[in-house]
């Protein structure tokens, strides 16, 4: 599940929803709704989202893709 996914990319790279959320340019609750699945970000985002943790989009949101979380360190 892509919100499953996400809070795992997260995570491990210390970040916290607010951090992320500023790096996004979205609204504080918006990365919480993501990752309950309350909500799906648009493609451009889930796209940044892929670009921003350095993985391919289909590790992000394919159920058959094992998440691969690369630690990269703090993100600016």
């Amino acid at each position: 599940m892509f919100g499953e996914k996400l809070k795992k990319f997260r995570k491990a790279n210390k970040l916290g929803q607010v951090e992320l959320a500023k790096i996004m340019n979205v609204a504080n609750g918006t990365i919480s709704m993501w990752e309950s699945g309350q909500r799906t970000p648009d493609i451009d985002t889930i796209r940044s989202l892929a670009k921003l943790f350095h993985i391919s989009i289909n590790e992000l949101i394919d159920d058959e893709n094992p998440a691969r979380i690369p630690v990269l360190g703090k993100i600016p």
